[in-house]
């Protein structure tokens, strides 16, 4: 068996495909890999996977205290548990990080998934995003490597901290592509978290007058606003709320979407330079979307184009939601453009650098 890794997240595993497939990569590399993560009310018993899982559940479930308790019950369990290879994922679990690094004397890789201080939630908050900056600032500092999902963050992080970053982008497994018969009424999907600056309620409001379905495939903190906001305008009958959906269930019905919808607002850095999943997921799939026009999204339709591109507003997604239902021929283009990329846009691809990352250590 090779080295050790434990990477640390806050999110519910069941869920977190990004570090699923991390997870698993790693160990079929040869690596003894343990995941993780937190253990909600909610939480399903964890899936068998190739690598070790941990739950660790906590007294309080958001805001501060639940990040500076599960933290210190990360330290508290490190304290039982030896690793060759820390790995902290975002600076939501850099603390824990962090100070095992300090007398562990063991490296320490930083996954950046996110920018923290710049998420819409924080951005606004002078002394949240000043904690989340410092914790981001020392983990780039102490790591041995660092990694994140898109060109903009690599040179946003290596600008700002003067350390070298790779780049893993986000990408899934390539998965068979078989053709799906439409379904009777066609709808758009929506996949990932319900939360701030998604662009969520300006698509329900579109909707409206668009002659789909919008299916809705996650939770989150905005879940029972969204919930009101369709009720309030007699939406029931075309927005469908899935909430979490297992992922091989979540492949289903994206295959079968007339289209995916990938919007976000420019509430912050972390948005701007983003590169979804999600954007990738649709490409696996074969259905074309409907994208903000932020850097990374823009490179990419450059290369094959596989969105209409937007700005978030209800007119402009409306209008988008609308010429993809009526021009045909668009639609089609657009479809033929995802099977070329998907050939190139996939784990397969992007896996073999992560690899060779942490055989480096």
């Amino acid at each position: 068996m090779g080295k050790s890794i434990v990477f640390t997240v806050t999110t519910d595993l069941n869920h977190d495909q990004r570090m699923q497939r991390i997870a698993g990569t790693l160990a079929n590399a040869g690596f003894s890999v343990t995941l993780v993560g937190r253990e909600l009310p909610q939480s399903l018993p964890l899936k068998p996977a190739n690598f070790k899982q941990h739950r660790i559940s906590c007294i309080f479930l958001k805001g501060p205290l639940f990040y500076l308790e599960y933290n210190l019950r990360l330290i508290f369990w490190f304290l039982f548990q030896k690793f060759d290879i820390y790995g902290t994922v975002d600076a939501d679990t850099a603390l824990a990080g962090i100070i095992t690094n300090f007398w562990r004397r063991k490296p320490l890789v930083f996954d950046a998934h996110e920018l923290f201080p710049e998420m819409p939630e924080v951005t606004h908050r002078t002394w949240v995003k000043k904690v989340w900056a410092w914790l981001e600032e020392k983990a780039f500092q102490r790591s041995d490597v660092a990694y994140t999902v898109s060109g903009s963050l690599v040179h946003y992080f290596q600008k700002k901290y003067r350390a070298p970053v790779h780049l893993i982008r986000n990408m899934p497994f390539r998965k068979p592509f078989t053709p799906s018969a439409p379904p009777s009424t066609p709808y758009y999907i929506y996949q990932g978290a319900l939360n701030v600056g998604r662009g969520l309620e300006n698509a329900i409001a579109a909707m409206a007058s668009v002659p789909a379905q919008l299916m809705i495939c996650g939770d989150g903190p905005l879940a029972d606003v969204l919930r009101q906001q369709v009720q309030d305008a007699g939406l029931q009958n075309k927005i469908i709320f899935k909430g979490n959906v297992a992922p091989d269930e979540l492949s289903t019905l994206t295959a079968s979407a007339y289209a995916g919808l990938m919007l976000l607002d420019n509430q912050g850095l972390s948005y701007y330079y983003s590169l979804a999943n999600k954007f990738f997921d649709y490409v696996q799939a074969g259905i074309p979307q409907i994208c903000v026009p932020f850097p990374e999204y823009q490179r990419l339709n450059e290369e094959h184009e596989v969105a209409v591109l937007t700005n978030n507003t209800v007119e402009e997604v409306r209008n988008a939601l609308l010429m993809l239902l009526n021009e045909q021929q668009t639609y089609t283009r657009l479809t033929q453009n995802t099977l070329k990329a998907r050939e190139q846009w996939n784990w397969e691809q992007e896996g073999p650098r992560l690899v060779q990352l942490y055989n480096s250590l």
